[in-house]
């Protein structure tokens, strides 16, 4: 019987000589035995930070996985539903009152930072506004995505200032495959609208 891993898209076969689909090119890439314990450790670190965590301060189990900090599997961000407040495994636990983790309508708009970025280097073609997409929603943050035809990546981000500084921080490294050579934040009072989506391109 043989064993399948997946692999940055690809299938690698192993345990009984088989060899290889995905991932493009030929030879024989069969997971060796430190590579399936690696991808072994990072699954179940996985599904550790998945399952209902009791919430650190009023001890529910009424809680939820919603990221990791800087893509560190160490750092499990979660939110009890109960108390209404966000903590990070293993970390300080901020004096925050019940309900802190959200706020009101009001408050939050009056509280809302929003800023236009442009993002320069090899930005286009690697899936850097999806991504952008997918992390301005783990976020909650509320604006825009789009190309542009110098080939760089314009976007506009609208929430918490301390979710805006972190969708700054991830954006200069982008994901996997960008480069990122130039990085522009500059201060905007455009509508970011009420959720986040992809414009065309300008």
């Amino acid at each position: 019987m043989q064993d399948i891993h997946s692999i940055g898209g690809g299938r690698f076969f192993a345990g009984d000589g088989s060899g290889v689909s995905g991932g493009g090119g030929g030879g024989d890439r069969r997971l060796r035995p430190h590579q399936h314990h690696h991808h072994h450790h990072l699954h179940q670190q996985g599904l550790q930070a998945s399952q209902a965590l009791k919430c650190p301060r009023c001890d529910s189990l009424n809680t939820k996985f919603c990221y990791y900090n800087n893509y560190n599997l160490s750092q499990p961000r979660h939110f009890c539903k109960n108390c209404r407040r966000y903590w990070t495994k293993g970390g300080a636990l901020r004096n925050i009152p019940v309900g802190g983790g959200t706020r009101k309508a009001s408050a939050s708009a009056s509280a809302a930072k929003t800023v236009r970025v442009v993002v320069k280097g090899r930005v286009q073609g690697v899936f850097y506004r999806n991504w952008t997409i997918e992390n301005a929603n783990q976020l909650g943050l509320r604006g825009w995505v789009r190309n542009r035809r110098d080939g760089s990546v314009e976007a506009l981000f609208s929430g918490e200032p301390d979710s805006v500084e972190e969708m700054e921080q991830r954006c200069r490294r982008g994901p996997p495959a960008a480069v990122v050579t130039g990085f522009q934040v500059f201060p905007s009072s455009d509508d970011a609208g009420s959720g986040f989506e992809r414009k065309p391109t300008v």
